[in-house]
C-alpha cells in the first residue's frame, strides 16, 4: 500500500493510505485515543472512524474542544433515543442534536414523560453504556433509506428533504438501534460515562405551532462523574444567582448611563432593605447603641489624619485637585473618622464608657470594574456600621457582645449556618500597608487572639488581611459560585484613638486612650440582600418578603370583598396587594407563585357565603378555608417571630 504524510500539529508523519483517524490516534498513544471524540481533517470535522486517503493535516478533538464535545453529546442523545425505543417501542423519533451544554431529543409519545419515566430512561441508558456497543456509520440511497425508516414518519420527511438537496443519506448504528444522522459520533457507547436527563418539555415539530407537539427531553453528559457533578452544581448556582433572580423578580436593576456598580433598588429590593434596616437599628438600640448621622463627605484633612488618605486613596472618590484647589473633598469610604468626631464633641470620663455609636452609613468605594458583581460588590452601598469606645477591662465583654449581635442577625436572616470565621492579621513583611509599631500590632493581635480562643471561635488565620490600623475578625460567606466575601467585620483598634486625640479620664485621674471596636452587625445591606436572594432562590421568609400576601378575587364581582380583605390585612401590618386583573384564577395563582408571594387568599362565591378566605401557601400548597382573623393571627405570628422556613 502507498504511504501518505499526515501533519500532526507541525509534526509530519508517514502512514499507510486508508488508515483511520482512530488508528493514528492509537499509534500516538492510548491516552489520546481514549480522550479523542472526533477529529479535523484539513479543517473539516469528521469521525475518528474516517479513513485518511491523502496527505493532510489532522487534528484530534477531545471533550475540551467545542466540536469534540458536540460529538460526545450527540452520541449521548442517540443513547437516550435507543433507551426510549427499548422501553417504549411505539415511540416515533424526530431529531436529537447536541446543544451548547448538552443535548436533547424530540419524541412523538403516547403519554408525556414524567420524572419517574426519565429515571427509567436513565437506568436503561446506563445499561447501553455498560454494553459498550460499537458505533458504525453507513450510507444508503434515498429509496433504501426510506425503506429502513419506514416506521418513522419524521425520519422519512427528513430523508426526502436531504435527498432533494442532493445530500448524502447517512446512518449510525449501535446494537439494535439505527438513526438517521450526519454525525460525527464516538466510537462506542461505553465512552459516555456520566449523564443526567435534566428536564422534559413540549416542542412543536419543526418549531411550527401548526404541527404536533412533541416530547422534548434535555440532558447533559460528561466523560467523568466528577465533571457531571460540577456541572449540575453550576446549573443550580445559576438558578440561585441573585444577579439573575434579583432582576427577574424586580428587586434591582442597573443602567449603563448611571454607571457600573451603582444599582437601582426597585420597590421590592428597597422594601427588604428597609425591613432589615429597621430591624437592625431597633435591635442595636435595645442593646445600648446610640444612633448618629454623619456627612457623606469630608475634607481631605480628615482622611489624612485617619490614615485613609495614605493607605486608601485609590479606593476613594476624590472631589477636587490638591494642586489647584484650596479645599479637596472625598466621599467617605467608611464612617470611622466621622464617629470619632462625635466622641470628641466633649470631654469623656471612664464613667461614659463603653460608648457605643451606630449608624446606617452610605459609603462609596472606587472598586475595580472587574471586581463588581450584582449587589455583592458595588461602588455605593449602605452598611450597619458602628464604633465602640471602651477601657481595656471592658474590651473582651464588648467584643463578645458585638459578636453575639452579629450571630443573632445572621440567624435571623438564615445565613448563620453558611458562614466561617477568619482572624485577619497584618503582614510584618509589608509594613507600608499599616500604621503603628510591631509592638502595637503584637499587643492588639495578642489581645484579639486571647478573646477569640476564650470565646472558642473556630477561625482560620488570614495574613495580610488586617485593616491598616488593626486586626479583625471577618465573618466570611460564599456566594452560589463559591466565591468568598466578607459579610461582617469586628475589629480591634488601639491606634486611631491616639491619632485623633480621643481620651478619657480614668479612675485615677489620668488621661488614657480608649480601645475602639469597629463592627458591623449585618454588614452591607446590598450584599446581605444578594445572599438572602441566593439562599432562598428568591422565596424569602415571610418577615423579609416585600409582598407577603396577595388577594385573588375569582372575578370582578368579588372585587369589593377582595378590597375589604386587603384593607384589613394592611391595617394589621401585612404587606399585601390585590390582583384585580380580568384573568382566570389559575393564571393569577401561577403569577403569585412565580413572584414568590408567601400566601394567596382566594375570594369567590363560596368564600363570601361562608365568610372565609381560601388560603394557598407558596411552600405548602392549598391550606383550605380559614377565617380572616385566624389567618391574620397566623401571619402576624410568622412575621413577629421571624420564622425561617
Amino acid at each position: 500500500m502507498s504511504q501518505i504524510n499526515v501533519n500532526l500539529r507541525g509534526d509530519v508523519k508517514p502512514f499507510e493510505k486508508g488508515i483511520s483517524a482512530a488508528e493514528i490516534a492509537k499509534s500516538i498513544g492510548m491516552g489520546l485515543y481514549k480522550a479523542a471524540c472526533a477529529c479535523k481533517i484539513d479543517g473539516k470535522t469528521a469521525d475518528l472512524r474516517t479513513t485518511v486517503e491523502r496527505d493532510c493535516t489532522l487534528e484530534f478533538l477531545t471533550f475540551d474542544d467545542e466540536e469534540g464535545r458536540r460529538a460526545f453529546n450527540h452520541t449521548a442523545s442517540h443513547i437516550m433515543a435507543q433507551a426510549v425505543k427499548r422501553l417504549f417501542p411505539r415511540t416515533k423519533l424526530s431529531i436529537g442534536p447536541a446543544i451548547e451544554d448538552g443535548f436533547y431529543y424530540d419524541f412523538d409519545v403516547e403519554e408525556h414523560f414524567t420524572p419517574d419515566i426519565l429515571e427509567k430512561i436513565e437506568a436503561e441508558m446506563k445499561k447501553i453504556v455498560k454494553e459498550d456497543l460499537a458505533i458504525e456509520r453507513f450510507e444508503l440511497d434515498d429509496g433504501q433509506a426510506e425503506k429502513l425508516m419506514e416506521s418513522e414518519p419524521y425520519k422519512i420527511e427528513l430523508i426526502r428533504e436531504h435527498s432533494g438537496k442532493g445530500e448524502k443519506i447517512s446512518f449510525y448504528r449501535q446494537g439494535d438501534f439505527t438513526d438517521l444522522c450526519a454525525g460525527p459520533h464516538l466510537m462506542s457507547t461505553g465512552s459516555v460515562k456520566a449523564f443526567k436527563l435534566t428536564q422534559c418539555t413540549g416542542a412543536y415539530w419543526r418549531g411550527d405551532s401548526k404541527n404536533k407537539v412533541l416530547c422534548r427531553v434535555y440532558g447533559t453528559a460528561f466523560p467523568k462523574a466528577s465533571l457531571l457533578t460540577e456541572h449540575l452544581e453550576m446549573l443550580e448556582a445559576k438558578k440561585r444567582d441573585h444577579n439573575l433572580i434579583g432582576r427577574q423578580l424586580e428587586y434591582f436593576t442597573t443602567v449603563d448611563i448611571i454607571g457600573q456598580g451603582l444599582p437601582i433598588l426597585l420597590p421590592k429590593g428597597a422594601k427588604v432593605i428597609q425591613t432589615l434596616q429597621r430591624f437592625v437599628e431597633d435591635e442595636e438600640e435595645r442593646r445600648g447603641w446610640l444612633l448618629t448621622k454623619t456627612p457623606y463627605m469630608a475634607k481631605s484633612d480628615l482622611y489624612k489624619l485617619s490614615g485613609h488618605w495614605d493607605h486608601y486613596q485609590d479606593g476613594m472618590f476624590v472631589l477636587g485637585d490638591e494642586q489647584k484647589d484650596d479645599e479637596v473633598f472625598a466621599l467617605r469610604p467608611m464612617p470611622c473618622p466621622f464617629q470619632y468626631q462625635a466622641y470628641l464633641n466633649r470631654a469623656r470620663s471612664y464613667r461614659d464608657l463603653p460608648l457605643r455609636y451606630d449608624e446606617t452609613s452610605t459609603l462609596f468605594r472606587n472598586e475595580d470594574s472587574g471586581e463588581m458583581h450584582g449587589l455583592i460588590r458595588v461602588r455605593q452601598f449602605t452598611i450597619s456600621e458602628g464604633h465602640l469606645m471602651c477601657t481595656p477591662e471592658q474590651l473582651e465583654q464588648e467584643f463578645k457582645s458585638c459578636l453575639e449581635l452579629a450571630i443573632y442577625m445572621l440567624k435571623s436572616v438564615g445565613l448563620y449556618e453558611d458562614v466561617s470565621y477568619r482572624f485577619s492579621k497584618w503582614d510584618p513583611n509589608d509594613r507600608e500597608k499599616y500604621i503603628g509599631t510591631p509592638e502595637q500590632w503584637d499587643e492588639a493581635q495578642g489581645t484579639m487572639e486571647k478573646i477569640l480562643n476564650h470565646l472558642e471561635i473556630p477561625y482560620k488565620i488570614g495574613i495580610g488581611e488586617a485593616a491598616f490600623y488593626g486586626p479583625k475578625l471577618d465573618i466570611q460567606i460564599k456566594n452560589v459560585y463559591g466565591k468568598e466575601d466578607t459579610l461582617i467585620t469586628i475589629q480591634i483598634d488601639q491606634m486611631l484613638s491616639e491619632k485623633f486625640g480621643m481620651e478619657y479620664v480614668d479612675k485615677d485621674g489620668t488621661k488614657k486612650n480608649p480601645y475602639i471596636i469597629h463592627r458591623t452587625s449585618i454588614g452591607c445591606y446590598e450584599r446581605t440582600l444578594a445572599l438572602i436572594l441566593e439562599k432562598y432562590a428568591g422565596a424569602l421568609p415571610m418577615w423579609l418578603s416585600p409582598e407577603q400576601v396577595r388577594v385573588l378575587p375569582i372575578s370582578e364581582k368579588f372585587l369589593d370583598r377582595a378590597d375589604e380583605i386587603t384593607a384589613n390585612l394592611k391595617a394589621a401590618g401585612v404587606r399585601v396587594s390585590c390582583d384585580s386583573r380580568s384573568e382566570k384564577i389559575g393564571y393569577k395563582i401561577r403569577s403569585a407563585q412565580l413572584e414568590k408571594v408567601n400566601y394567596m387568599l382566594i375570594v369567590g362565591e363560596k368564600e363570601i357565603e361562608s365568610g372565609t378566605v381560601s388560603v394557598r401557601s407558596r411552600d405548602q400548597g392549598d391550606l383550605g378555608a380559614m377565617d380572616l382573623a385566624d389567618f391574620i393571627a397566623r401571619a402576624d405570628e410568622e412575621i413577629k417571630t421571624r420564622k425561617i422556613k
